[in-house]
């Protein structure tokens, strides 16, 4: 018997590695979300939502960015999102954000 050492890719059927866009920090790789995150958080959580097909109360969530990350790949734990929503949530709910729109420009969202 062999045992199973990777879980698959989100609809992928293969194993799919990745990492984010651009950092958590990295607020002026795009001003306009930068700015929406900074005075319209919740307006922000609703297009990320919206952009993964989920509810809007779930934007700004740590489900929300596990999601994402178990989605595409990208290393983290629940413990790390949840420390980065809490410490950092402007900046953290700009980086999903920036990440959704640079994998729609590359048609890998």
């Amino acid at each position: 018997m062999n045992p199973v050492v990777s879980q698959p890719g989100y609809g992928t059927g293969g194993v799919m590695h990745s990492d984010w866009q651009s950092g958590v920090f990295d607020c002026c790789d795009d001003l306009g979300i930068c700015l929406c995150g900074t005075f319209f958080p919740l307006c922000l959580s609703c297009q990320i939502a919206s952009d993964m097909n989920e509810c809007c109360l779930c934007g700004a969530s740590v489900a929300m960015r596990t999601l994402y990350r178990t989605r595409y790949g990208i290393p983290g734990s629940i413990c790390s999102d949840f420390l980065w929503l809490g410490c950092f949530p402007h900046c953290t709910l700009c980086q999903l954000k920036r990440d959704i729109e640079k994998r729609k420009a590359m048609n890998a969202f």
